[in-house]
């Protein structure tokens, strides 16, 4: 194994990589500020040395351009990101980790609100079989963000035939519904099941409070609003769904 290998296995990226796509993927973008410093801190260390890297390194440029731009990605400076990640998905020759670059840069377009680009990007997943409830609960928020209701809820249908214990999905699917102010009941059963799985998540505590709301349940609501707060307590939507619990 040579140094790069090596010192990327450290770093544990498939842990934190998949600590931020979960969050980019979520219907509401919730992030520990905490937990983004330390991480932060760790990256750049590493990033240092991909970027210090000589010319005759014995790493390949390609290779090379996989870890920079996931050390780009997870220090959010996706400008830079997209520089290394694009030369992996244009000419790289390991198919795994095209897919997984071209993941990400649909991801970072979403970050950045370049929908058509994230759409594109993700529907050429899909044409290469690369289904996976990630990828469908992305197009799900993408068509969301779009006013296509039907196509979003399809999109977390699909993503859930994948895999019924997706949170992202589960939490998507509910929100969505409650939001839409159909079926509330299913809203809640599958807004709880996302909980279940990711218990200490605000966005997932957020939900279900916001389907309570949506029930007319307020003191429930309250109930996982609150816990929602105390984890992000400069969330503005968190705190929207506060404000119109309290003037209900």
């Amino acid at each position: 194994m040579n140094t790069v290998r090596l010192i990327w296995n450290c770093l544990l990226v498939s842990d934190f990589l998949s600590d931020m796509w979960e969050d980019l993927c979520q219907i509401k973008i919730f992030f520990s500020k905490e937990s983004r410093c330390i991480t932060a801190r760790i990256i750049r260390v590493h990033w240092r040395f991909f970027l210090s890297l000589p010319e005759d390194s014995v790493t390949d440029n390609i290779e090379l351009a996989y870890y920079i731009g996931l050390c780009y990605s997870k220090l959010e400076h996706f400008d830079d990101a997209l520089l290394y990640l694009e030369q992996v998905v244009t000419v790289g020759t390991d198919s795994d980790r095209v897919l997984q670059c071209r993941y990400l840069l649909a991801l970072i377009y979403v970050k950045s609100g370049r929908k058509k680009l994230a759409t594109f990007e993700l529907n050429k997943l899909i044409e290469t079989g690369y289904k996976t409830a990630s990828v469908y609960a992305s197009l799900a928020y993408l068509a969301w963000q779009d006013d296509q209701v039907d196509l979003c809820l399809d999109y977390y249908k699909k993503a859930l035939e994948v895999d019924e214990e997706n949170p992202t999905a589960l939490n998507g699917m509910g929100y969505v519904l409650a939001s839409e102010n159909r079926d509330l009941t299913k809203a809640l059963s599958y807004c709880k099941k996302a909980l279940s799985i990711e218990p200490n998540s605000p966005a997932c505590l957020d939900s279900v409070g916001w389907v309570y709301l949506k029930l007319g349940l307020v003191n429930d609501a309250m109930k996982y609003l609150t816990q929602a707060h105390e984890i992000l307590p400069d969330n503005e939507e968190i705190n929207e769904h506060i404000r119109m619990a309290q003037e209900v």
